[in-house]
């Protein structure tokens, strides 16, 4: 009898190296890619990019660790750690950020979140004082 994978988070799919794929790809577990996509990315799991993976398109995950690069767009809901080999050509969104030296990223970085802090919770201590 055949196993079905279709709603399994544990999978992890694999793009290996030497391998493109063009088109969207959307999956409920991991996915690790050490070759190329040129489409856009979304899983409910983790994203790896190994470095020699590459992806050009929008990348929508839950946590992502990336030593590749991505050209485009890259939102995730938690975690997003950028090894030293990483280049990311495009905006980050991310709820957790780690950044480790050597590692690049050309445009703008939004840090999502629960806790929102206003403009007067940036204030120094004696401006808010004389209010």
């Amino acid at each position: 009898m055949a196993k079905s994978y279709e709603n399994d988070p544990n999978v992890i799919n694999l793009i290996g190296s030497g391998t493109e794929i063009n088109g969207d790809v959307n999956s409920n577990g991991d996915i690790r890619i050490d070759g190329t996509l040129n489409g856009n990315l979304n899983t409910k799991g983790k994203v790896v990019i190994g470095e020699t993976g590459k992806a050009k398109g929008e990348v929508t995950c839950k946590n992502a660790d990336i030593s590749g690069k991505i050209e485009g767009k890259i939102t995730v809901s938690d975690l997003l750690s950028l090894k030293p080999s990483s280049l990311i050509e495009g905006d980050i969104v991310a709820n957790k950020l780690a950044i480790e030296p050597g590692a690049r990223f050309t445009g703008n970085c939004r840090m999502t979140g629960n806790e929102q802090k206003t403009a007067t919770e940036f204030k120094k201590p004696e401006e808010q004082q004389k209010k």
